[in-house]
């Protein structure tokens, strides 16, 4: 917090808590001790025959409010709402901060879940995939983490992978599942529309089209390949097999992310594509992504 912002809000508080405490003593016109007169003074408003009684504010009241002040400032004391100022600092713990609070329910809550998670942390992945009561839990984590994107059976969503079709951008095993969850993967498709002008575009298309035994314009197709030769080798490889070591997909089995229309992959040929798989570590920790790649694994084992 700056000095100027600081300053303002001691300002600002400093003055509401004296100006509301003088409004409270003026108010208070005649003493709360002793006997009570019994006359009654009203302030002369009178609306539809009801007077307003000009009286002070009951004893019991009054002190409320008094005691509503000391506390206020035994917090100001203890806690950080006056400025800058950290609060007051215990012998065996730091100041108190809604961060710090944060954290220690955090942990508390680690504590708690460490035995039930821990049972399953050190086995591999292969065999958690296996227990049912570990892909249980997975299966939980999924539907709150992964499911908006991937689907709530992980058959996936146009630019979001399908988990269960053994297709695999980044490798399927369990130890890539496990690094992509647990770094996330930033894909990008390079827009080729520049490059390749309108026409260089619909022939990369066919020519993909007919890498993938889809139908195509044989004519276009030739024509495509020596620009795909030129352009795309690089990443998806001379038989169009793709490279999992960057991501770049199979053209050859059918499988698109984002759908295997002409009219789709021209867009994704002129304009790219670009895909983020964010990383998981902070987010669930190790002993739940243990579990949660055990969950997907056992995805791409269902037949």
């Amino acid at each position: 917090m700056s000095t100027f912002w600081s300053f303002w809000i001691i300002i600002l508080t400093t003055t509401n808590l004296v100006l509301l405490f003088w409004i409270l003593m003026a108010n208070r016109r005649r003493a709360v001790t002793g006997e009570e007169s019994t006359e009654a003074k009203t302030t002369g408003h009178v609306y539809d025959g009801i007077e307003e009684y000009d009286n002070p504010l009951p004893r019991w009241w009054f002190w409320m409010f008094i005691l509503t002040f000391i506390f206020s400032i035994g917090y100001l004391i203890i806690y950080p709402g006056y400025g800058a100022y950290e609060g007051l600092k215990f012998k065996d713990s730091p100041a108190w901060t809604s961060v710090g609070e944060l954290r220690g329910d955090q942990a508390k809550a680690e504590t708690v879940y460490a035995e039930t998670y821990g049972v399953y942390s050190k086995m591999p992945i292969e065999e958690v995939a296996k227990n049912p009561d570990a892909l249980k839990m997975g299966f939980r984590l999924f539907s709150n983490n992964c499911a908006v994107c991937h689907g709530a059976d992980g058959g996936g969503n146009p630019g979001f992978p399908n988990l269960t079709d053994k297709d695999w951008l980044y490798g399927g095993t369990p130890e890539k599942i496990h690094e992509t969850i647990v770094h996330g993967r930033k894909a990008a498709m390079p827009a080729w529309g520049g490059i390749l002008g309108e026409q260089g575009v619909v022939d990369v298309t066919e020519y993909v089209l007919q890498l993938s035994g889809g139908k195509h314009d044989a004519a276009k197709a030739e024509a495509g390949a020596k620009l795909y030769t030129a352009n795309c080798v690089v990443c998806h490889g001379t038989d169009g097999k793709g490279n999992q070591l960057v991501g770049a997909p199979n053209l050859t089995d059918k499988i698109w992310l984002y759908g295997g229309e002409p009219a789709t992959i021209r867009q994704t040929i002129r304009d790219g594509r670009n895909g983020v798989m964010p990383a998981q570590q902070e987010l669930l920790k190790e002993d739940r992504i243990h579990l949660l790649a055990a969950y997907v694994y056992s995805l791409s084992l269902e037949e």
